[in-house]
């Protein structure tokens, strides 16, 4: 982790970037409604660095994460690998800006064919991308199962011979196979046992001091982006509500959203000043947005000028969406 001020270039660009899946059709096929899962998000990854994205279940962070590598449609937006559009890029173009990010995911069990050996699931993005025979692929698997702490003699066997943490170890040699710039990481440790995930977290910290990696981290765990990410942007029902550097925004946070969340997650260290309370515990209908703040209806410091909708301002160091925590 590199903390302070960057000045390393953008891997990863997203700008007013917006996804909705059709919620119910008329009898011809045609949406009649959508679910707005994510809602005008722009961040920025700086090479060598890891930002976070937290927020409590269902306010979009794995869309957000699938639209950026391209597993979602996004239905407004621009995501640039490199200071290249992701999107516009076709054929050969966008096959090698593909290659420049790869994603692990939360559940290695789901994401690895259980009917291939793992030095084929290792070497599989290689071979899809060819020019290696047969020998070669065995030859760069063995590299990069010894690269995440597996031994040469195991890569004969299937997933299922393997422990949950071994597969996800699989997993993230699998993802730098094709030597990517960015590696988005999809709740990567929670299927794990808490021994395990210091070890994952450990192993992603080394591979990006040896190999450069930018990291794009969506996780539930306050502690662990605090830990491992040098950034953090806060996530509520489709947009970004307050970003920053991590210890900045997780030690003092400032918009009413961000201090409940951190509120709410157990710590060791000393308690958060007092907050109004939740008016509510549950996230409001995506299908139909708030036209206020998208807060305001749970907010227990709602006040005048909240009817509003509410756009991301800088503060020093950090962005915020709330003219209270603003003024």
């Amino acid at each position: 982790m590199t903390k302070g001020v960057h000045t390393a270039r953008p891997i990863l660009e997203v700008s007013d970037l917006h996804v909705r899946f059709p919620a119910s059709r008329n009898w011809l096929g045609r949406p009649t409604s959508h679910v707005h899962a994510v809602n005008g998000v722009n961040l920025v990854v700086h090479a060598g660095r890891s930002l976070g994205i937290v927020g409590e279940s269902g306010c979009g962070k794995s869309t957000l994460a699938q639209a950026i590598i391209g597993l979602a449609p996004h239905a407004q937006g621009r995501v640039a690998i490199d200071g290249q559009d992701f999107q516009a890029a076709q054929g050969r173009e966008r096959r090698a800006l593909r290659q420049k990010m790869q994603i692990v995911f939360q559940d290695p069990q789901s994401s690895l064919d259980r009917r291939l050996p793992v030095w084929r699931l290792i070497s599989e993005p290689l071979h899809i991308r060819g020019g290696y025979s047969k020998a070669q692929l065995h030859a760069k698997a063995e590299q990069l199962a010894v690269s995440v702490g597996l031994r040469p003699e195991q890569l004969d066997r299937l997933p299922h011979e393997f422990s949950g943490g071994q597969r996800q170890r699989i997993a993230i040699a699998r993802a730098i196979s094709t030597d990517p710039d960015l590696l988005v990481l999809d709740e990567p440790t929670s299927a794990l046992d808490v021994s395990v995930q210091a070890q994952i977290i450990n192993l992603l910290l080394r591979l990006q001091r040896d190999r450069g990696l930018s990291y794009l981290m969506i996780s539930h765990d306050v502690a662990l982006v605090r830990h491992f990410c040098d950034d953090v942007a806060v996530m509520y029902l489709g947009q970004i509500v307050e970003a920053g550097p991590a210890g900045e925004v997780l030690r003092n946070p400032r918009h009413p959203y961000t201090q409940t969340l951190l509120a709410a997650a157990p710590s060791l260290e000393s308690p958060l000043p007092a907050i109004a309370e939740a008016r509510t515990g549950e996230l409001p209908n995506n299908r139909r947005l708030p036209a206020s703040c998208f807060y305001k209806e749970r907010c227990g410091q709602a006040a005048e000028g909240c009817e509003t909708p509410q756009v991301l301002r800088r503060a020093g160091a950090r962005q915020i969406r709330c003219h209270l925590a603003l003024g």
